[in-house]
């Protein structure tokens, strides 16, 4: 049973290890294919839970939507001139019309659906179409507190409000909640993909932190960046955020949120001793991680890290599990939050959590979970509740007293997880243990 277990943890790591980026043509088909899907068999299901049988979205070239931007063919790299999409919803057969106010088709999901003949003026032709579906509920993307779904901008709203006829004013409501549950849900077919996108994400961190990239006494943490920036490009993925590297070590200097994501200074030296932290997160196939993981500079003479430091990992470790452990649907990010600090509390823990959605955007729409600044809770978005089939970017840290450095450290955490009925899991795995570099081999260290 133990060869059995051995063997299939090295075919599962070889197939990891040889998972390559698909061509783009290819690309392009997986994410049409996926769109295709999410259009057939999520958006109906989504629509009928919010009671909105139309959703009029319009975006401009340049200006686009969030949503609509996530609904556009792999080949449409943005809207055109205006684009104007609407869904329709048939209560009766359980199915969306797709229609594009457009001179083309939107791809192959969205046909073009304005005769130019008989409707000059686009708004007309899309008036078209709302009066003779007769709309009871037309949901149009405004927001006040979630950004992903106040997408129309004001000038097509005034323009169209101004078009709609008297009789549909009364009908038009905010799609808030149905642009949400649309971004935020993952289908079957982008959660198996997801595990390739963050294994890579781990790695690329466990190749960047090692005596491959890191020479003590020489290599920047800025050297350390823009390596990732590299190292990510060159393997054929994007970056939807400048990577990030920091320092903690034994000198006057505390740990400030501004400091570490904002205000690092980019000459900073790696030295012996030094606890590092990375923050990065890639892009592919429309789908993003977002991943922070820490290594620590051996010292000459020493073969482990320091065992504070050890501790304090752990109790991060602790910290995910406290505020994992408080996932349920229902609940708002606001509770989940309380819960999970009241309890850190109790096991005195000093917790900062901000965790937040991942999906289509890095940070993505539905309900957040703590903003590092805002640990009372976060009116609105804070107040969204927690849905099933949607993924999280466990972000966190710990503060921990070292008294050798006679100060506190925080291990700052990032792991992606999904949440479904099963309960809420590691999509690909989380760190358990911090890196060493140089790595120490046990079976040859004096």
């Amino acid at each position: 049973m133990k060869r059995l277990l051995c063997f299939l943890l090295i075919s599962c790591e070889f197939f990891l290890l040889q998972a390559q980026l698909i061509p783009l043509k290819e690309q392009a088909k997986v994410i049409d294919e996926i769109l295709a899907d999410r259009f057939n068999n999520l958006l109906p299901v989504l629509m009928e839970r919010n009671g909105i049988d139309m959703w009029v979205i319009v975006s401009r070239e340049y200006n686009e939507d969030p949503v609509l931007k996530t609904m556009l063919p792999a080949t449409w790299l943005s809207a055109r001139r205006r684009t104007i999409l609407v869904f329709s919803f048939n209560k009766e057969k359980k199915t969306i019309e797709k229609l594009a106010v457009a001179r083309y088709n939107v791809g192959d999901s969205i046909k073009a659906s304005w005769d130019m003949q008989k409707f000059p003026n686009q708004w007309d032709a899309l008036m078209n179409i709302i009066t003779t579906r007769n709309p009871q509920k037309i949901g149009i993307n405004t927001s006040t507190h979630h950004n992903h779904a106040d997408g129309l901008d004001v000038t097509d709203y005034n323009e169209f409000m101004q078009k709609l006829p008297v009789t549909f004013k009364t009908k038009v409501v905010s799609a808030e909640t149905l642009a949400i549950n649309w971004l935020e849900t993952r289908t079957e077919r982008e959660m198996q993909i997801y595990p390739q996108l963050i294994y890579a994400t781990r790695k690329i961190i466990e190749e960047g932190f090692s005596e491959k990239v890191i020479t003590p006494g020489i290599t920047t943490t800025d050297d350390v960046v823009w390596w990732f920036r590299e190292k990510i490009r060159s393997m054929g993925y994007d970056t939807w955020f400048h990577p990030s590297v920091s320092v903690q070590r034994n000198d006057p200097q505390s740990f400030e949120h501004l400091r570490s994501f904002s205000n690092r200074p980019k000459d900073d030296v790696i030295q012996p001793g030094d606890l590092l932290h990375v923050d990065i997160g890639i892009t592919y196939l429309r789908l993003n991680t977002d991943v922070q993981e820490h290594a620590y500079i051996l010292k000459p003479g020493e073969k482990e890290i320091p065992k504070n430091i050890r501790d304090a990992f752990a109790k991060a470790n602790r910290l995910q599990d406290i505020l994992t452990s408080q996932f349920k649907a229902g609940k708002t990010g606001n509770q989940i939050l309380a819960e999970a600090l009241a309890q850190a509390k109790k096991e005195n823990i000093e917790a900062t959590i901000y965790t937040h959605p991942l999906g289509f955007h890095g940070h993505a729409a539905g309900p957040t979970i703590g903003l590092w600044d805002q640990q009372g809770g976060v009116p609105g978005a804070g107040d969204f509740p927690m849905n099933y089939h949607t993924a999280y970017s466990i972000e966190l840290n710990a503060a921990t007293e070292i008294p050798e450095w006679k100060k506190s450290i925080r291990i700052m955490l990032e792991q992606d997880g999904y949440f479904d009925e099963n309960g809420f899991r590691y999509i690909g795995g989380r760190q358990k243990e911090i890196y060493l570099i140089p790595r120490v081999n046990k079976n040859t260290a004096d």
